[in-house]
């Protein structure tokens, strides 16, 4: 551990640039839940327990056309609770690194916790929870949800009406998110964050990537951070249960993020 240290300290000492790549395992240092495996989620979620819905049923966007009820009382209550978490220190110390280059954030997550802490670019490659987009596509335009508040019945974890709307048509609205098996989500305002990034990448040299709480589940951000360090190898992977770098260069550190970048820092 203290060997994996001195490397990551060191690569990042002499970053010309850093790319941080983020998943779920972030934001646990906040308090936010731990979705890994059904029983997490449901620790979280009791209710969704006694119903006996996993996350990833739960993650369907056909809900919003058979049961908008059900749909939004999931997403409701999520929307409302990363509104008050506040971003761990963890997010500040990355922040305070400053590489000549500059800093980016490529991230999985939802919830917004690195626009609260300050970053200014941030690539959310699944969408926002806090932007919606109109059920029935009448318009690709993607809205803020701000203004937008969805009152839950905490017993049944479901929305109470009347729930968010299009501007535009008055039909059902629905979070800006890449769900499973999502094939009308709009991704325009990911994908203008996604090529930003890529512009950026190109002119940036001594480039050192940190990846933070990405599991295998859903590898979408450890492609990307072991693709963005391909060349370079200046990967630092920190994860408590999947630490391993598939092809063996870089620094690997099993232990959770705010913990590991206390050290670091």
């Amino acid at each position: 551990m203290s060997d994996a240290l001195e490397r990551a300290a060191e690569l990042l000492d002499g970053a010309g640039a850093l790319l941080i790549c983020a998943g779920a395992g972030m934001g646990v240092d906040s308090g936010l839940p731990d979705f890994r495996g059904g029983e997490g989620f449901w620790r979280a979620y009791p209710p969704y327990a006694r119903l006996g819905l996993r996350f990833e049923e739960l993650a369907d966007p056909r809900h919003f056309a058979d049961d908008p009820e059900l749909a939004w009382g999931f997403y409701g209550h999520r929307l409302s609770l990363y509104r008050k978490t506040v971003p761990h220190h963890g997010f500040r110390l990355l922040l305070g690194f400053e590489p000549p280059g500059g800093t980016r954030v490529f991230t999985s997550n939802v919830d917004g916790q690195f626009q609260a802490a300050g970053f200014a670019h941030v690539a959310e490659a699944h969408g926002s929870i806090h932007h919606l987009q109109c059920l029935a596509g009448c318009t690709p335009e993607i809205w803020a949800a701000s203004g937008v508040d969805v009152e839950i019945d905490n017993e049944t974890m479901r929305a109470v009406p009347p729930l968010p709307s299009c501007p535009s048509c008055g039909g059902l609205a629905r979070p800006n998110i890449l769900m499973f098996g999502d094939f009308s989500w709009v991704p325009d305002r990911s994908q203008a964050q996604l090529d930003e990034l890529a512009a950026w990448r190109r002119e940036v040299s001594g480039l050192v990537v940190v990846e933070l709480g990405a599991g295998q589940a859903v590898p979408t951000v450890r492609r990307y951070s072991e693709l963005a360090s391909a060349a370079s190898g200046a990967l630092i992977r920190i994860n408590p249960r999947e630490p391993e770098i598939r092809h063996g260069r870089g620094v690997s550190i099993a232990a959770g993020a705010l913990e590991t970048l206390e050290k670091l820092a």
